[in-house]
């Protein structure tokens, strides 16, 4: 038996329980993970509140985490015990002590790259490279809008913008998240409940606008971001922590031609060898320094419920992790 946090049904955090849980042995294909460190994400508190739909209820929660191979099922050449992983995708369950996971989505640790570490990386920095290089390749030059620039995966790709020479425009709710963001590269932070980020955007752009914006808040500023946009720009949609978008498409021809995207990570990190090259080219942003990434809210497994408090109501700067 092992401790892992399942809801039977939808709602607030309440719905949290900590439980114990069968793992059993690994199958065909299979490798049991004993975690050392949990992420929580966004998406998590979506399937918490019914946002997106689980398989079946009781459930359990989180896609990330990563720790150390216990054991592995037949046919598996890749891993061994002892072995540290990471993974974010995957059935749900990682808000647990140990599981059995499917092989293909696990990734290897480099040496030179912390538990704590790897467990603010995995899905916020390949969020961000999918994001930056994939999505919409970005270059040396290229000016860009970014939302929630003081958040988990924003502070990451604070760093990663300054390692391509591109000036990032973040917004950000506070002054401390304000000058977290801007200690992490962001070139200018506005802070969207003193300034409003539409005319600071076009004051810093010269009136010009910027060729992309990466919007995670959704509601709150969809309309907005639109309004930063080039002619012919592009708004990549993704996420909704402020509430679900209902737009009119006709908006995007008389905005100028614009574009829109709501990108999804698995359809750019599979099959397997796209997700192991996304993986070395963040971890060797790490390894040289580029990006550094460390927790900035630690709770014990037990106190699930707390972490989707906390970041519900956007008190948290940085990576949250549970440890178990």
């Amino acid at each position: 038996m092992t401790k892992a946090i399942r809801f039977h049904q939808t709602g607030g955090p309440e719905v949290l329980r900590l439980e114990n849980v069968e793992v059993g042995e690994p199958g065909p294909g299979q490798v049991r993970v004993r975690h050392t460190g949990i992420a929580v994400n966004f998406i998590d508190i979506y399937f918490r509140i019914g946002r997106y739909p689980t398989p079946s209820l009781p459930s359990g929660l989180g896609s990330d985490a990563v720790g150390v191979v216990e054991a592995v099922g037949e046919g598996v050449a890749y891993l061994a015990p002892g072995d540290r992983v990471g993974y974010m995708l995957g059935p749900l369950g990682a808000y647990s002590e140990a599981r059995v996971m499917p092989a293909e989505v696990l990734i290897k640790l480099p040496d030179g790259i912390s538990d704590r570490t790897a467990a603010t990386i995995i899905m916020k920095g390949l969020t961000a490279q999918y994001l930056f290089r994939q999505v919409f390749p970005l270059k040396a030059g290229d000016t860009i809008l970014y939302h929630a620039a003081a958040g988990g995966v924003g502070l990451i790709a604070c760093q990663w913008a300054k390692a391509l020479g591109v000036t990032m425009i973040g917004t950000v709710g506070s002054d401390e998240k304000a000058a977290v963001a801007k200690a992490h590269g962001c070139t200018h932070v506005i802070n969207y409940n003193r300034e409003n980020f539409v005319e600071r955007v076009k004051e810093i752009t010269d009136g010009k606008g910027v060729p992309v914006v990466f919007d995670s808040v959704g509601k709150d500023t969809f309309m907005g971001s639109l309004d930063c946009l080039q002619k012919k720009g592009t708004l990549v949609s993704n996420g909704t922590t402020s509430g679900p978008v209902v737009m009119d498409v006709t908006l995007l021809a008389m905005k100028g031609s614009l574009w829109v995207t709501r990108p999804a990570m698995v359809d750019y990190a599979l099959p397997r060898p796209n997700l192991l090259k996304m993986a070395d080219e963040l971890f060797d942003l790490v390894l040289q320094g580029h990006i550094r990434s460390e927790p900035q809210q630690v709770l014990p497994l037990a106190e699930a419920a707390e972490a989707h408090r906390l970041l519900e109501s956007r008190q948290t700067i940085g990576a949250t992790i549970l440890v178990p």
